[in-house]
């Protein structure tokens, strides 16, 4: 069947495969994403949860016929196509869970077998070598690996703390490397034979041209920029902006283009291509995950918006195409940006989907993860069905978010997390200041750093808040040090503080130290198999609530990790959250 995948002319159907029937899938659907092209750009390789789990499937440009991978029974993060298209390379969840496994398949469907990420180790930014159908992964954030698919040499190219693998040059005398932290990486260049290293930027994704050259994305000044370093030193600034982030790039194999994401200030995307000076179709807000197929002839991107799940789509000179997309609901609430000051004055933002009527609403404030992440105008089945139900949502970006510049991501670092958490106070204020919120009726709610940030704002601000919801966030920041796994715990010591020397600070800075202020009904949700976040964070405050005689609910997936990776606990989810946020919000209503 693999030489049927290559020809343009099949007539019969292989064994495997269905038409796609598009737009029938409940709202709990993420879509289609982490899209890989065959080297000619004629086939494309997936990951959608249309079956119930993340999997991959393998698609011919445009044709409905779809054919599911077999790749087991863990669901699927992520999935690129081999340079010589023998190969795909499978990124797996097992359990849910933050840790990482790489499977390699025929995109026939055979030949599946682990190359990666085996027992407690994990396994990420996995990438086929430009030109060569070898595997980068780095294990651990310790151990850089280029693995051969055919021989199954795992060859180690280095290892040291906290460093991640992007390239290596084609006669394996160089290596691009990443080094550092959270919010304090920078790129290098390793001589393989001597180990010296030359810094390169401060940033996190590089690649080697074709000529030796390197091209990364720099975020050495205020806004992340692309750059080329040329082989005798000279840095060039191929794309660059003072209102928008080079969120990412594409670097077709031959170097002659490179297509460009941007991240425009608040949240929305644009995609240029360089140096052609075009911009290519974003059918939707916000965009991700641009690649080139290895003929250099077709882009594939993601693409979503408000009630427009995931979508997977192809650019050629010819025009842009779907591969994978749903239907857009025509019923969704597309967000307005919100801009308003923090109490010290800093610039903060947000996007609020409001329900229709001018009077004030009971609002829910939702705070996303990271803290480096960034709310972005995309697809949500929760914020849409809060909103029919009368509830507005505003989705905060606090200081910490990514996407306006490093000074404002690095302005929650340590000490200062204390500002982000009176943001929290701000948002409130400035929902009800401007008529939006009814101040009887708000709820905080948030995921992972996201649920941190609800735990320290309901014990901070008691008074503010008639409901909450904490989705696997750390409520003590020495467990979390404890239990997380040792690479998320290392990495995180930039951004919350060290463990042993700022003791008293995440001491001071743990919601449960002041747990005794919380009031408002809490739901906790979190996954059993959370190595990220262990799911002590959530057994802790439980049990707080409980010895106190606070109103609580505790919503535990047995088989999901940081993550919820199936749609039915997806769906569970949905329905308890919004029964819970509806129920608490309107029994807050005064009788007339």
């Amino acid at each position: 069947m693999t030489g049927q995948l290559n020809r343009v002319d099949v007539t019969v159907l292989p064994m495997g495969w269905m038409t796609r029937d598009p737009g029938s899938f409940p709202t709990e659907v993420s879509g289609s994403w982490s899209p890989a092209l065959s080297p000619d750009g004629r086939h494309a390789a997936y990951v959608s949860d249309r079956s119930g789990v993340p999997k991959v499937w393998v698609q011919p440009v445009g044709s409905e016929l779809t054919f599911l991978v077999d790749t087991g029974e863990a669901p699927v993060m992520a999935v690129q196509w081999s340079t010589g298209g023998g190969w795909l390379a499978c990124q797996l969840a097992p359990g849910g869970a933050p840790r990482h496994e790489v499977w390699l398949v025929r995109p026939d469907g055979s030949e599946l077998h682990q190359v990666a990420g085996f027992g407690s180790d994990t396994a990420d930014n996995m990438r086929w070598l430009p030109g060569r159908s070898l595997l980068a992964v780095t294990e651990n954030l310790t151990r850089a690996l280029v693995i051969d698919p055919v021989t199954g040499e795992r060859r180690e190219i280095l290892a040291e703390e906290l460093i991640s693998l992007f390239d290596v040059s084609p006669d394996f005398s160089r290596a691009l490397i990443r080094r550092g932290s959270r919010g304090a990486r920078h790129i290098a260049v390793r001589c393989l034979e001597t180990g010296a290293e030359e810094y390169v930027t401060s940033g996190e994704e590089a690649v080697f041209g074709p000529d030796g050259s390197i091209w990364a994305r720099s975020d050495a000044g205020e806004f992340p920029v692309l750059i080329r370093v040329a082989t005798t030193g000279e840095v060039t600034v191929v794309a660059g902006s003072d209102t928008a982030e080079v969120e990412s790039f594409a670097l077709t194999a031959d170097g002659h283009r490179v297509a460009v994401l941007w991240n425009v200030r608040g949240g929305t995307s644009r995609i240029s291509l360089f140096p052609d000076d075009a911009e290519v179709p974003v059918p939707g807000l916000v965009a991700s995950g641009p690649s080139w197929s290895t003929d250099g002839s077709t882009l594939t991107f993601t693409a979503e918006g408000p009630g427009q799940p995931h979508g997977t789509w192809v650019f050629t000179d010819g025009g842009l195409s779907p591969v994978s997309v749903e239907s857009r609901s025509d019923r969704a609430v597309v967000p307005t940006l919100e801009e308003f000051p923090a109490h010290d004055g800093t610039a903060l933002t947000g996007w609020l989907f409001r329900p229709a009527g001018d009077q004030p609403h009971p609002v829910v404030l939702w705070f996303h993860g990271g803290p480096e992440a960034q709310e972005r105008p995309g697809h949500g089945a929760l914020f849409q069905s809060l909103v029919d139900r009368g509830i507005a949502v505003f989705a905060a970006n606090v200081r910490g978010s990514s996407g306006f510049g490093r000074t404002f991501v690095n302005a929650d670092n340590g000490p200062l997390r204390y500002d982000a958490i009176r943001d929290v106070e701000s948002c409130v204020r400035h929902l009800v200041g401007t008529g939006v919120a009814d101040p009887a009726r708000v709820g905080v709610m948030g995921r992972s750093y996201g649920g941190y940030l609800t735990l320290a704002a309901l014990v901070t601000y008691p008074e503010l808040f008639a409901v909450g919801i904490d989705v696997c966030g750390m409520s003590n920041f020495a467990t979390f040090y404890e239990h997380t796994e040792p690479w998320i715990a290392a990495a995180a010591v930039s951004k919350y503080g060290d463990p042993v020397t700022d003791a008293d600070l995440l001491r001071d800075l743990s919601p449960l130290t002041r747990i005794d202020r919380l009031r408002a009904p809490l739901m906790v949700v979190h996954g059993e198999n959370d190595s990220n976040v262990p799911v002590i964070e959530a057994e802790q405050v439980v049990e707080a609530l409980r010895s106190r005689g606070i109103e609580h609910k505790y919503l535990l997936f047995r088989d999901e990790g940081h993550e919820l990776l199936h749609r039915h606990s997806r769906a569970e989810y949905l329905q308890e959250t919004v029964a819970w946020l509806t129920h608490h919000l309107r029994a807050a209503v005064p009788a007339v």
